[in-house]
């Protein structure tokens, strides 16, 4: 176990890039922070890098072993290092470099959960771990979405991103339009749509969640085969993107 406390480790600094999409990007990786992110990322042998702080060795050191038997290069770090690294307000001590899981080259499955422009990193960790848990197949986002593998959007999927498919596109309606063709039903939600319960479908569909400012372009609404609204019962006019897809998630994945 190699050990370094200072922040101007050259190492360090190549973990701290991670932080930053481009470098993402570019190598392919991204941090995973937090016991329950690296230990999902090592059973599914896609740890790289893991660090551990130092006086925290005890408590994990069934993390460290598996890493160290898989081959992962394991740090112990100072305080100040791990501060550095994590991007949460109290880290928990331990953190990892993950490979970014290598995209399906479609989608396939029952339900599909589609993302047309949702910037909030919360609602889209939320969604994909609403969508795990009601059982769907796959997410689409498009490329207007908040990064998928930055720290506030990690920590809101809580694993979730490890075990939903995700497939990221530069057009939307376009990728939408073969997924009509491909017999899936194209459901935007929107105001003034339809009664959501009366006319969803519950099989070969996508659900799009549009943005929080905008909801589903238009570029989408035109190649929907269902224009739907949750029905507003109260004085408010609209939901929160996250609760809203929660709701619809789970009506969609109900057997009938």
């Amino acid at each position: 176990m190699k050990e370094i406390t200072s922040v101007s480790n050259p190492l360090i600094k190549g973990l701290r890039e991670l932080q930053k999409p481009r470098a993402r990007r570019e190598s392919g990786l991204f941090l995973a922070d937090s016991e329950k992110m690296v230990r999902e990322a090592l059973s599914l042998s896609l740890c790289r890098t893991l660090a551990v702080e130092a006086g925290r060795e005890a408590d994990y050191a069934a993390l460290t072993g598996a890493a160290e038997a898989a081959g992962c290069e394991v740090l112990r770090v100072s305080g100040a290092v791990m501060h550095a690294l994590s991007e949460a307000k109290t880290p928990q001590g331990i953190l990892c470099t993950v490979a970014i899981p290598r995209e399906p080259d479609r989608l396939a499955g029952r339900r599909i959960v589609a993302l047309d422009g949702v910037q909030d990193p919360g609602n889209v960790g939320t969604i994909l771990r609403t969508a795990d848990a009601a059982g769907f197949d796959g997410a689409l986002l498009s490329a207007q979405c908040a990064d998928l593998y930055g720290a506030k959007t990690l920590r809101a999927t809580m694993g979730s991103v490890f075990r939903v498919p995700v497939k990221r596109t530069d057009d939307l309606a376009a990728a939408l339009l073969s997924m009509r063709a491909r017999g899936y039903a194209v459901v935007a939600t929107e105001l003034g749509g339809e009664d959501f319960y009366a006319h969803c479908p519950h099989e070969n569909c996508v659900l799009v969640i549009g943005s929080e400012g905008h909801g589903v372009s238009e570029a989408v609404r035109s190649v929907a085969t269902h224009h739907l609204a949750l029905p507003m019962r109260g004085g408010a006019e609209s939901l929160n993107a996250a609760v809203a897809a929660g709701i619809m998630l789970y009506e969609m994945a109900r057997e009938r």
